[in-house]
């Protein structure tokens, strides 16, 4: 027993270090600016019992679906059937997965003919096909208009591809080099992973799983004491979604949080039921929200499944947070965010040391496609940050992805070498964030200009309607607003979620929403970046 508390440390490193390798390799090899630029990508290691093992420092919002993903994969091809080089290919949000564009690769770590781990990454893929350019159709109603929907499958034996799956793969994504550049360098992490993972296995010797079940059960432990640190009590947070892309109507997500002891249950009834339109997030999507939050309560624990063992939820069968097949499910990013934003403010009720005012909530996602004058098409997604919430001790950040959200800025250098676009503002945006001792951190300005040919909008936004609440007398967060202004004169505004068309000359705005502040705004103190107050 001494040996593995020796050695937890030196592995618990040295797989960090793994998993972060694995995302870094995969950028650096993406195709799509996406998953290059933005880092809309994760990668993970797993016990060969689907236990997650270590998670690289990437995108909160995909990490934690990987756990389900992995058992999906597990359930249908167990690891006794699995060879080195094997690697399965996912994206069925009813199999593990998260929406289509989110493909899902995952291999078996070998030693000796054993398997010892799994390697998995998940990146957003520029298009795997449906109705709208993108995959991310905000008007969808029916998964099957999202996109090509991939149960567990075979992709790679023993290395060798299945050219099978990737012709079915490249005939419906309308920029099949991306994807197929994209999915390799995905097996270029999974493929890292493996022989890193097994290499380190070798050096810790017959202990390595020992120590690995040793990790998970001190994450569990630290978690628990955490727990423990807090008065037992419940505490239930309501917020909304600006309608469902469809109908206007909002879209309640509820949640209370019943704390006992050193357990904790997360209670999502109470949220709306399945929306017609795509909003409705999937069991394993709502993975991620919740391994956030219990990742929260002990950082320093190590980054692992263990700090899920005290925690158990409920998401409701038919609900916005479990829906039903054949349910629409490519915008739920914005139920994610808000459902975490959630969850955070529930604990800073009653639990948490320092409370905090609720983040914008907003991770816009933006798909834009066109033509250019000599036929050519085009088609690049990004993703648009929004503001934090104050706390007791501060403002919040401008421009940055919160909670479940880590994607970073895709730079104006790329957006107009790869689009007919011009950038023409990308600012902070000013006067966003809510008034009060500590300010809400601010939005962002984002301002297009098409130079040639046609195009298409599909915008996913939220907090059009709805503010991020403010704490103890801050003010809100101002909403998000989007619009198109045309060469001609007019304006389109466009709601939450949008699909558009736009030509040369026209100008696409786009202004996410601020945090909530904290403390009451008279009190506002004297700041160099506020002089006058």
């Amino acid at each position: 027993m001494n040996e593995h508390l020796i050695l937890m440390e030196p592995v618990r490193l040295a797989l960090q270090g793994i998993v972060d390798r694995m995302q870094s390799r995969m950028m650096r090899a993406a195709y799509s600016s996406i998953a290059r630029e933005g880092g809309d990508c994760a990668a993970a290691v797993f016990l060969p019992d689907g236990r997650l093992l270590a998670q690289a420092r990437s995108l909160p919002l995909l990490l934690g679906s990987l756990i389900p993903a992995v058992a999906g994969v597990l359930r249908r091809f167990p690891t006794h059937e699995m060879v080195e080089g094997d690697a399965y290919l996912m994206n069925d949000p009813w199999s593990g997965g998260t929406h289509l564009p989110d493909l899902i690769v995952v291999s078996p770590v070998m030693n000796e003919g054993r398997v010892i781990a799994l390697a998995a990454t998940i990146l957003h893929h520029q298009d795997v096909g449906g109705m709208a350019a993108g995959s991310i159709p905000p008007n969808a109603t029916d998964i099957h208009q999202e996109g090509l929907r991939i149960p567990p499958v075979r992709w790679r034996a023993a290395g060798a591809i299945d050219r099978h799956i990737e012709t079915l793969l490249t005939a419906n994504s309308r920029t099949p080099d991306n994807l197929l550049g994209d999915l390799n360098a995905q097996w270029s992490g999974v493929s890292l992973g493996a022989r890193e993972t097994a290499a380190l296995q070798v050096r810790t010797g017959p202990a390595f799983e020992a120590v690995c079940d040793a990790l998970l059960a001190q994450s569990e432990r630290m978690t628990r004491d955490a727990l423990r640190q807090v008065p037992d009590g419940e505490w239930q947070w309501q917020d909304q979604l600006d309608g469902d892309g469809i109908d206007d109507a909002p879209v309640r997500i509820a949640v209370s949080l019943r704390k006992q002891g050193d357990a904790l249950t997360i209670d999502f009834t109470g949220s709306s039921p399945q929306t017609r339109g795509p909003v409705n997030a999937s069991p394993s999507s709502m993975m991620s929200a919740i391994l956030f939050f219990m990742r929260s309560l002990a950082p320093q624990a190590p980054n692992n499944a263990g700090c899920l063992a005290p925690a158990t939820w409920v998401l409701p069968e038919g609900s916005v947070v479990n829906p039903r097949l054949p349910a629409a499910v490519n915008a739920r990013t914005a139920t994610l965010k808000l459902a975490c934003n959630a969850m955070l403010s529930a604990w800073s009720l009653g639990a948490a040391r320092e409370p905090l005012a609720s983040n914008a909530g907003v991770a816009t996602v933006l798909s834009l496609g066109g033509t250019r004058a000599n036929g050519e098409r085009w088609l690049m997604t990004e993703i648009i940050a929004s503001g934090a919430g104050a706390s007791a001790s501060g403002d919040g950040t401008s421009g940055i992805s919160t909670d479940v959200g880590n994607a970073r800025n895709t730079p104006v250098e790329v957006i107009e070498a790869e689009a007919p676009l011009r950038v023409h503002t990308y600012a902070i945006r000013e006067g966003s964030g809510g008034a009060g001792r500590f300010r809400g951190g601010h939005g962002v300005r984002r301002v297009y200009l098409l130079l040639e040919g046609q195009g298409s909008v599909s915008y996913r936004g939220e907090r059009h309607v709805s503010r991020a609440r403010g704490s103890d007398g801050g003010g809100d967060g101002a909403p998000s607003a989007a619009r198109i202004e045309r060469s001609d004169g007019r304006i389109d505004v466009l709601s939450a979620r949008a699909r558009a068309e736009w030509s040369a000359g026209d100008r696409l705005v786009i202004e996410t929403a601020g945090g909530g502040a904290w403390g009451a705004p008279a009190h506002t103190r004297v700041t160099p970046e506020n002089p006058t107050t």
